[in-house]
């Protein structure tokens, strides 16, 4: 059974919920910075995509309230953004006061060109855009022959 959408659990969901819908410029189907819950799509009548969630109405649910809501972790997911001009929407970002924890660089080993930043409640989020086949490592060429065989 495949993934429906990935639902991030925020503390700060109005600044989240903005960041979302101002800067990565998704759309709301559901929920307002007001509420608890909301869903967001690429484009009108698309598929959901990414919703939001208070994390402690989550951990209420659960029965995890009484647990330490941050420890100093390493990140433990990633966030994929997909965009076709990854160096236009790090510029526009970056006007808009986005700070990034990783400049856009090439990953020839992955095949893609990628930037990283954070969402106001910390969240990794990785744009991405696809490298042409010959910027690809060698290694990465090979193993795309062997899975798309």
């Amino acid at each position: 059974m495949p993934p429906i959408h990935t639902r991030l659990l925020v503390t700060d969901f109005p600044a989240c919920f903005r960041f979302y819908r101002d800067i990565l410029q998704l759309r709301p189907t559901w929920g307002d910075e007001a509420d608890r819950y909301a869903s967001f799509t690429q484009e009108p009548g698309g598929e959901v995509v990414l919703a939001l969630y208070s994390r402690q109405h989550m951990a209420e649910v659960v029965g995890a309230s009484s647990l330490p809501a941050d420890n100093p972790i390493q990140d433990k997911n990633v966030l994929i953004v997909s965009v076709p001009d990854l160096d236009g929407m790090v510029s526009r970002l970056q006007q808009q006061g986005v700070a990034f924890v990783k400049e856009p660089a090439d990953f020839p080993d992955w095949g893609c060109r990628c930037a990283y930043l954070r969402d106001p409640d910390g969240n990794l989020i990785e744009l991405n855009g696809d490298l042409a086949a010959d910027q690809w490592s060698d290694s990465l060429r090979k193993a795309a022959e062997k899975w798309n065989a």
